[in-house]
């Protein structure tokens, strides 16, 4: 692909994720999304950069903070805004909410709200994927508090000794919650130990979203050449709160400072930077914001104006 065609749809997907949060921001206050949320500014450039590198076909699972990859892989906004206002229009009719999207026909094939509980249904999914020959890939998307479960540690395991093509995606903020990994780990470097198993490890500090695309791809075609795991940790800073729509800096467990140093290298800011440097027209550019704020706009008044579910639908889907 063209290098400024590439970086266009990279910063277009990024646009689309922090516009549909940046509206959240604003609407969520007349209390009309129910579900709480967990909020991906700051993380674009992992969600867009990796989804981007993988096909079409290929599978995503992810954690509670699923925007910014649901939007990555989906760009889909119709039903996105109709999860968060629970309305019947929804894939999930509002039941899913914020922190279980899901898309399967779009290989979105779920976000859980448990940490660590989707990685070993991923490597379930990657083991179903090599036995049928479809040459499918799955990432699965965790944060750095995920790699202190065991099940974490025993799903790699088992991926490297059956050797299956799955993408281990840690997007490492530094915090469980509010905890620093200073008083959670008992090691150095989780690269470092990861390293020993039988998989590939890829670990970037940047919040360059081309970087991350070419490191992915690359990663991708050494795990399909070896038929070894990929692991990729790259670091980022979560700009709002664990949970919920504002900042909590006076929270005491983190610093406004540190928060500044991290917003001067916005991943989002960072392409739309490099698109200008690269000879792309302003104009253009402003053209498909545009384009992207109507697509966003017009799916939150769809989803404000269809009907809610029928209590009946509380009953659907119930196993017992």
């Amino acid at each position: 692909m063209d290098i400024k065609k590439l970086n266009f749809e990279l910063y277009k997907k990024m646009f689309l994720v922090r516009r549909a949060e940046e509206m959240i921001q604003i609407y969520y206050p007349e209390d009309h999304m129910k579900t709480p949320m967990h909020m991906s500014m700051g993380e674009e450039a992992i969600a867009v950069g990796v989804c981007h590198a993988m096909k079409q076909e290929d599978q995503i699972f992810g954690t509670y903070r699923s925007h910014g990859i649901y939007l990555a892989k989906t760009m889909d906004t119709d039903d996105f805004f109709a999860e968060m206002y629970g309305k019947d229009t929804a894939l999930l009719k509002g039941k899913g909410g914020s922190m279980h999207m899901c898309a399967t026909d779009k290989g979105f094939m779920g976000a859980s709200a448990i940490v660590a509980s989707a990685i070993p249904v991923a490597v379930g999914a990657s083991f179903a994927n090599k036995m049928a020959k479809n040459e499918k890939c799955v990432a699965v998307f965790f944060g750095d508090g995920a790699t202190n479960e065991g099940v974490f540690w025993e799903s790699l395991n088992v991926a490297c000794l059956m050797k299956l093509p799955i993408l281990f995606v840690c997007e490492d903020n530094g915090f469980a919650v509010h905890t620093p990994k200073s008083e959670r780990e008992g090691y150095g470097s989780l690269s470092d130990i990861v390293s020993k198993f039988n998989c590939h490890v890829i670990s970037e500090e940047t919040t360059d979203v081309e970087v991350i695309y070419n490191l992915t791809r690359d990663g991708i075609k050494l795990m399909n050449d070896t038929g070894m795991p990929l692991f990729l940790h790259f670091r980022y800073y979560r700009y709002l709160e664990h949970v919920g729509i504002d900042e909590d800096y006076e929270a005491g467990y983190r610093s406004k400072e540190e928060y500044l140093k991290w917003l001067e290298r916005d991943p989002v800011r960072l392409q739309r930077e490099k698109l200008l440097a690269g000879d792309i027209d302003e104009i253009e550019i402003k053209n498909i914001e545009s384009a992207i704020n109507e697509k966003v706009m017009k799916s939150i008044t769809k989803a404000q104006g269809s009907p809610c579910c029928d209590c009946s639908e509380l009953f659907e889907g119930v196993l017992a």
